[in-house]
C-alpha cells in the first residue's frame, strides 16, 4: 500500500505547517503570516480579488512573486486609482514586464474596482460584503490534504452573486481561494500549529455586518 502524503511538514524551527508551503521560503512567510487571518480591511481584500484574477491558470508562487511589483503597478491596489484607469492604463501595463501581461485580466482588474466601488456604496464595504458567505455549518470537517477541497457551495454562491452585479474572473475556484486567503473559513490542516492561532482570531474578532444584507448564500 503507498503511503498517503503528509499534510503537514516541520520546518527546521520545529513548526508544523501545511504541506503546500515546504520548500519555499515565500510560501513560507504567506502561510504564517497571512494566509487565513481574518482580513475586513478593503484594500486588502480587493488586492487578494486582482491576484486572484491574474492567478487563474498559473500557480500561486508566481503571483507571491510578482506582488511588490502588481502592487507599483496598480496603485497599491487603491480601489478608487484603479478604477480610474483607462486604456493609456492598460497599454502602459501591456509592457511592464513585472506582472503577468494578460490584456482580458487588466481589463478585469479595472472593471472589478469599478464594481468594487459601487458594492461599498451599497453594503458599506467590500468585506462586509464577502463575509455573509461564511459558511454557518458547524462543526467544520476535518482539513487534511485529502480533503482539502477546490470550491465550496459558499464560493458558489458568491461567484454567482459577483457575476451578477458586474465582476469578472470571479469563478467559485478563485473565490474559494479569497475566502481562505482573507480568512471566511479556516482551511489550515487539522495538525497545522497556525490553524490554532487562526482559530482564536476568528473566535473573538467583530464580523463586519452589510449596510444592505445580500441575503444568505443558496448552499
Amino acid at each position: 500500500m503507498t503511503a498517503r502524503p503528509p499534510s503537514v511538514v516541520r520546518g527546521d524551527d520545529g513548526a508544523r505547517r501545511c504541506w503546500w508551503c515546504a520548500g519555499n521560503p515565500l510560501y513560507r512567510r504567506y502561510h504564517d503570516q497571512e494566509w487565513g487571518r481574518p482580513n475586513l480591511d478593503d484594500r486588502h481584500v480587493f488586492e487578494h480579488f486582482c491576484l486572484e484574477g491574474f492567478q487563474a491558470g498559473l500557480s500561486w508562487l508566481t503571483v507571491l512573486r510578482k506582488r511588490d511589483n502588481f502592487r507599483e503597478a496598480f496603485a497599491d491596489f487603491d480601489i478608487e486609482a484603479v478604477a480610474r484607469f483607462n486604456k493609456r492604463s492598460v497599454a502602459r501595463m501591456l509592457r511592464n514586464e513585472g506582472i503577468i501581461r494578460h490584456r482580458g485580466k487588466i481589463q478585469s482588474a479595472i472593471n472589478n474596482a469599478k464594481r468594487a466601488l459601487e458594492l461599498i456604496d451599497a453594503h458599506g464595504s467590500i468585506a462586509a460584503y464577502v463575509w455573509q458567505f461564511e459558511p454557518t455549518r458547524s462543526p467544520r470537517r476535518r482539513v487534511t490534504r485529502a480533503t482539502l477541497p477546490a470550491t465550496s457551495p459558499e464560493s458558489i454562491a458568491l461567484s454567482k452573486a459577483l457575476k451578477k452585479l458586474g465582476w469578472s474572473f470571479v469563478g467559485p475556484t478563485g473565490m474559494y481561494a479569497l475566502m481562505q486567503a482573507i480568512g471566511v473559513i479556516n482551511d489550515h490542516v487539522a495538525t497545522c500549529d497556525t490553524r490554532l492561532i487562526v482559530e482564536r482570531q476568528r473566535r473573538t474578532m467583530k464580523r463586519p455586518v452589510s449596510e444592505k444584507m445580500a441575503g444568505p448564500p443558496v448552499v
